[in-house]
Order: structure tokens, then C-alpha cells, then sequence
């Protein structure tokens, strides 16, 4: 994995769970967004949101031009931009924090290095932290999946639980999360999930009601 030098500050990019359930010893979180990228649930979670049997699905990056090879069942809008936020550890804690988020994201994940956009003036997009590091499920790692139709990926995420919860809530913080950020903060393929994922619960509280 890529390691940083001991002067430079240990910044890690969250664009997933990291974004509402952060590491420990945080000193700032810094909303930003990426260029060029994905932000899709396209990675099996086989020890977080589900389990080996049953993995559920959780979020990655893939590079845009990448994403048409997988996307035959949804096609990226443009107008969508990968927001999340740049964690800043404390230097004292940067071991520590490292060897954490290594063993968090040790299902498939790859440290790499992105630069993070922000907002000058509210319209000039620019390079606000250039070379944070970020876990990027690769697709060619062994939990990737790549794209499936929403009904499918809807009933695997609504069914899944693992030891970190059920999978639905994963895609309900995230998508709380990432409309906090900012204003601009629009992901096409999050809320879709999310609103599918909702009828669902309203599908199976009707059917519990009309069973009672």
C-alpha cells in the first residue's frame, strides 16, 4: 500500500461509510467531491453488511471511463458528482488510524491516492487537497461485481445484515450523509437505491399489517 512521509498530513478521502461513521482521532473533515469518478454499489460486503453466505453490497469508486465496460444496466448521468469528505487524522494518532482503516477496508479495497475538488467562490472548481488517500474497491479484486439491475441490487442490499447492521441502513446513512455535504450533492444511482429500498419497507410493513 502507499505510504506517506512523516512531514506530510494523513488525509483520507470518504466517499462511503467513512463520510457518516468516521476513523477515530479525526482534527478535520473538509466536504469535497472527485472528478472522473463513479460512486457505485458494485462491491460485495462479505464482513461488514453481510456476511460470506449472503454478502451485501457496499459502495466503490470506478473511473468513468472504466464504468461503461460494467454499465449495462445503468448508465451513469453526468450531472452526477462523487461528494464526500477529506478526514484529516491526528499526526500523533496516523499509525494507529492506518492500521484501523487497513483491516476496516480489507475486503477487496486498495489504498489510492485522489485529488479532492472543492468550490472557490461557489462556482470555480479547483484542487483543494491534491493526493489524499482513499480505499478504492478495484475491478479486479475479488468482491468487485460490477453493475446489476436496481430491483436485483435493491432485494440483495434490502435482505443482507452483517455483523455491522442490515445492509439497507448502510445505503440510508449514505444517503443522508451525502445530501448534508452540500447543496450540490446530487447522487442519481444513491437515491434511486434508496427511494427502491423504501417501498420496499413500506411493501413489507403493508403485508405485516394485513397479516395481523
Amino acid at each position: 500500500m502507499t505510504s506517506i512521509g512523516d512531514d506530510d498530513p494523513y488525509i483520507v478521502f470518504g466517499y462511503g461509510s467513512l463520510i457518516f461513521r468516521p476513523p477515530p482521532h479525526v482534527v478535520k473533515k473538509s466536504p469535497g467531491f472527485l472528478k472522473g469518478y463513479v460512486r457505485r454499489f458494485a462491491q460485495k460486503s462479505h464482513d461488514h453488511r453481510g456476511t460470506p453466505e449472503n454478502p451485501g453490497r457496499v459502495v466503490t469508486l470506478v473511473h468513468q471511463e472504466d464504468w461503461a465496460g460494467f454499465s449495462g444496466a445503468d448508465s451513469f448521468p453526468h450531472e452526477d458528482i462523487v461528494w464526500g469528505v477529506a478526514i484529516t487524522i491526528d499526526p500523533a494518532h496516523a499509525t494507529e488510524v492506518r492500521a484501523y482503516l487497513d483491516h476496516r477496508e480489507k475486503d477487496g479495497y486498495t489504498l489510492e491516492r485522489v485529488d479532492v475538488y472543492g468550490l472557490v467562490d461557489g462556482v470555480h472548481e479547483t484542487v483543494v487537497i491534491p493526493g489524499a488517500e482513499c480505499y478504492v474497491g478495484r475491478n479486479d479484486n475479488p468482491s468487485f461485481i460490477g453493475s446489476e439491475p436496481l430491483g436485483v441490487l435493491s432485494d440483495t442490499i434490502w435482505h443482507a445484515v452483517g455483523p455491522s447492521g442490515p445492509n439497507k441502513d448502510y445505503v440510508y446513512n449514505l444517503a443522508a450523509a451525502v445530501r448534508a455535504l452540500a447543496p450540490e450533492a446530487y447522487d442519481s444511482h444513491l437515491f434511486a437505491l434508496e427511494a427502491r429500498l423504501r417501498e420496499l419497507d413500506r411493501a413489507s410493513a403493508s403485508t405485516e399489517d394485513s397479516e395481523a
